[in-house]
């Protein structure tokens, strides 16, 4: 599944579903809001191009590492501390692969994907072009 969504992301169903007769490995990273000082966070998208954006990366990762399956959900709107932004779940044959692609598909979605992200702090509020939150 490659998903944006509002809703609370449940990592397991995903990590679930990536269990496949030809997967020797699930390589799973859960990226959440961290306390940099501050108490929330406000995520923005445009969706459209997030999500084409983040198909085209799945293709990629898919094609060079041999992925079974691949999952990406990115959550948007407002999260309080510890709660899940992102989840990227790769089935593989082989470990090596898997943790490589995992890492590819984060920095791709750093590097590329339209996410704004407004850091909610006691004194203020400001945004930024976001560079994943989590990682």
């Amino acid at each position: 599944m490659i998903a944006i969504t509002r809703d609370p992301i449940d990592p397991y169903k995903f990590i679930e579903s990536a269990k496949k007769p030809e997967t020797g490995g699930i390589v799973t990273f859960i990226g959440t809001v961290r306390d940099d000082g501050i108490e929330a966070l406000d995520l923005d998208v445009c969706e459209e191009v997030a999500l084409s954006d983040l198909n085209t990366i799945a293709k990629q990762a898919t094609a060079d590492y041999h992925l079974n399956t691949v999952d990406i959900v990115h959550r948007v709107g407002r999260m309080e501390l510890t709660e899940t932004i992102l989840v990227i779940v790769v089935g593989v044959s082989h470990r090596q692969e898997g943790f490589a692609a995992c890492s590819w598909i984060l920095e791709q979605i750093k590097a590329f994907v339209p996410i704004w992200k407004k850091d909610i702090c006691k004194n203020g509020e400001s945004w930024h072009f976001s560079k994943e939150e989590g990682s």
